[in-house]
């Protein structure tokens, strides 16, 4: 059933074919397969497309207004890609009393496949099930935990220094995957299993010390997202097969908790998350991993809220957090589009403790020199463009190193950070003295 497991979804022959069906169903209910009485046969349709639009601009204004379920409003193109979804539903439901058991079965199934063909184009812009594995979670299940062999031994040999290494014993040719429950001893957070990327070098007899990338995914999300949207290992095997065998060690952390959980990466109201991310995880990291012990050689990145969290990180922490890789980040942490309802959960309303902690704030307060951070965003993304080019330039003044780019046709998906991981990782690896 491997075959099953592989097939894509956001491309290749189920896409177009789910497409295409979905595009026939479409045109099958604005066409006029059932008497519609003294009424004109537009007028239903009209209804419908009016109406499509009316239900999703309300809701999303209902989302993001009224509950804050998201910061930040959601991408035009899943906004339009769900009015057909739901335009087709309502004029189902307008020529449904009026058909026949026959129409009635045909108008049901036209909109199962608009459905589909909806969902298939917000996957595809999203980007994060790519495969059938994928939105199963088959190949997430399959990956063992991280074993005692492959852990720091203690009195064990040190890994050898990175600048001049060669291997020695039989050494891979890709990384290897494993997961592991990192306990928030300091902080009290409760998290998720986190995913280690362990790169060929590392099952070498002679170790080297590996520099250190650890990862935060978007929110809604959970580490996972990173191996299946943002495609990890296939990026991070690749720059290891360039590299003779040597990547950082990947650190997919949760400074979340759960899927719908936003913690802020912050020490406030709503949970300990700084103190997870800068003692518990560290420490962890440190005890549990043979790598490289310079922070120097540490970087922290991730997508969405996942970069505003590791800007923080690289902020508030840059003794720990040398590097940053950010792939759409937000201005700031944000609970909701208001920013008053994110001061008020935090921090009881304290505006000055809240800004204190924002990455803006501190660039503007404190110096960066000899870090360093990347920048990207999708180029159909223009909101979090402007929130780049802001701070990218607030890095360069506090004294970052900084590259920010934009990446050619993406928008807010897990498209950027995929299509960017390649450069992010080349800008690390010329921090990290990594040669091809």
């Amino acid at each position: 059933m491997d075959f099953i497991a592989d097939v894509r979804l956001t491309d290749g022959p189920v896409f177009w074919t789910a497409s295409a069906l979905g595009a026939a169903a479409a045109v099958y209910l604005l066409w006029r397969p059932a008497a519609e009485g003294p009424r004109p046969w537009w007028l239903s349709v009209l209804v419908s497309v009016a109406g499509g639009f009316a239900v999703v601009g309300l809701v999303h204004w209902a989302l993001i207004d009224v509950f804050s379920t998201f910061p930040e409003d959601l991408p035009d193109d899943v906004l339009l890609w769900a009015v057909p979804a739901v335009a087709a539903l309502i004029l189902a439901l307008i020529r449904l009393p009026r058909s026949t058991q026959r129409a009635r079965g045909a108008g049901i199934v036209a909109f199962l496949l608009v459905l589909l063909l909806s969902g298939v184009q917000i996957n595809a812009y999203f980007g994060l099930n790519r495969t059938v594995s994928d939105l199963m979670g088959t190949a997430l299940a399959r990956i063992p935990a991280l074993e005692p062999t492959l852990t720091r031994q203690p009195g064990g040999p040190s890994p050898v220094p990175l600048a001049g290494w060669a291997p020695q014993g039989e050494v891979p040719d890709e990384g290897a995957l494993r997961k592991a429950t990192i306990p928030g001893t300091a902080s009290g957070l409760e998290t998720r299993e986190a995913y280690i990327y362990l790169p060929p070098a590392y099952f070498a007899t002679n170790r080297p010390a590996l520099p250190v990338l650890v990862l935060f995914s978007g929110q809604p999300g959970g580490p996972a997202d990173w191996l299946t949207g943002g495609a990890l290992r296939t990026h991070l095997d690749t720059f290891a097969s360039g590299h003779g065998g040597i990547a950082p060690v990947v650190v997919v952390a949760d400074p979340n908790g759960t899927q719908s959980a936003n913690t802020l990466c912050l020490d406030s109201r709503i949970a300990r998350a700084d103190t997870y991310l800068s003692v518990d995880l560290p420490a962890w990291i440190n005890t549990t991993l043979d790598v490289d012990p310079d922070h120097g050689r540490w970087a922290a990145g991730g997508f969405s809220f996942g970069a505003t969290c590791a800007l923080q990180m690289g902020t508030r922490h840059p003794d720990l957090y040398s590097s940053v890789l950010a792939f759409s980040s937000e201005l700031e942490p944000a609970l909701a589009k208001e920013r008053q309802k994110t001061i008020d959960a935090a921090y009881a309303g304290d505006t000055a403790a809240f800004e204190r902690e924002t990455p803006l704030t501190r660039m503007n307060q404190q110096r960066f020199d000899a870090k360093a951070v990347y920048f990207a965003a999708g180029e159909r993304d223009p909101e979090f463009v402007e929130y780049m080019d802001t701070l990218a330039e607030a890095a360069r003044k506090a004294g970052f190193t900084v590259e920010a780019t934009q990446v050619q046709h993406a928008g807010h998906s897990w498209d950027t950070p995929s299509r960017g991981m390649a450069d992010g990782l080349a800008f690390l690896a010329a921090r990290w003295g990594i040669r091809s």
